[in-house]
């Protein structure tokens, strides 16, 4: 599992969805597809692939990806691969598993876990804490691989219900203080978030607590500039979201080993 915005694996699950569907729905908002960068998603003008950050991080992810998500431009899963460099991608499908994502399941420097509310889950299966990951590099023992339904609501909740190989691995229950803020995509429930904001939850339950703000990060720019564009304005890049960034980039450049 490997990052950098154009090779991670959402962006070669997006390039695979795009050669195998040339019936592809039309995803942009507008009359017409418009160019975009293939890095970020975002139309040139916007493109904001030279602020990307990268994180080590002890913890990875297995995205499991709705049919067309990651074609999506406001899709978020793609800002996690961005982010962290050890996630990987894999199209859902309820007749076939990819042979690489039992083997990765199956990999034993990884211990997996389903994110997903515990009302769903039989009790026994329910954790609502994990062992902190440790230091990027370092520490012995298994890692934590934290298995994201990414999809709308009603296409995670399918992804849980028929996924019977998931069903040996426990079920992380997150119960977060605050309310989504994403703003690209509605939704009726402010207890629903997205895919990058479950991820950033992760890896500050993971003890990743740098990993996680950079991709709190990283998500409010991506939104700034995703809004931005769709209201055909200039990107603020001094804005409060790119401020936040640069500054945690800023601070991890100068940390002391």
């Amino acid at each position: 599992m490997q990052a950098g915005s154009q090779t991670h694996a959402v962006a070669r699950l997006r390039a695979t969805c795009l050669a195998t569907n040339p019936t592809r729905p039309h995803l942009d908002r507008g009359p017409l597809r418009k160019d975009r960068c293939p890095g970020c998603r975002l139309i040139p003008t916007h493109c904001l692939c030279t602020l990307q950050p990268v994180v080590p991080t002890r913890a990875g992810f297995c995205l499991l990806m709705a049919a067309f998500e990651p074609l999506k431009p406001s899709n978020t899963g793609w800002l996690v691969a961005d982010v962290v460099p050890d996630t990987a991608a894999f199209a859902w499908s309820r007749v076939a598993v990819d042979p690489a994502l039992l083997a990765l399941l199956d990999d034993p420097q990884w211990q997996p876990c389903v994110v997903f509310p515990a009302e769903f889950a039989a009790p026994e299966r329910v954790i609502t804490e994990l062992a902190p990951a440790g230091p990027p590099g370092g520490g012995a023992g298994v890692r934590p691989l934290f298995i994201l339904l990414d999809g709308t609501w009603s296409e995670a909740c399918k992804i849980f219900r028929k996924s019977p190989w998931l069903h040996r691995f426990p079920v992380l229950s997150l119960h977060p203080d605050q309310t989504s803020r994403y703003r690209l995509r509605r939704s009726l429930h402010g207890h629903h978030f997205c895919t990058a904001e479950v991820a950033a939850l992760c890896l500050d339950l993971a003890g990743e607590h740098h990993a996680a703000q950079v991709l709190g990060a990283w998500l409010d720019v991506f939104s700034s500039r995703y809004l931005s564009a769709r209201q055909s304005v200039p990107p603020d890049a001094q804005d409060a979201a790119h401020q936040r960034l640069h500054r945690l980039q800023h601070a991890a450049d100068t940390a002391v080993p």
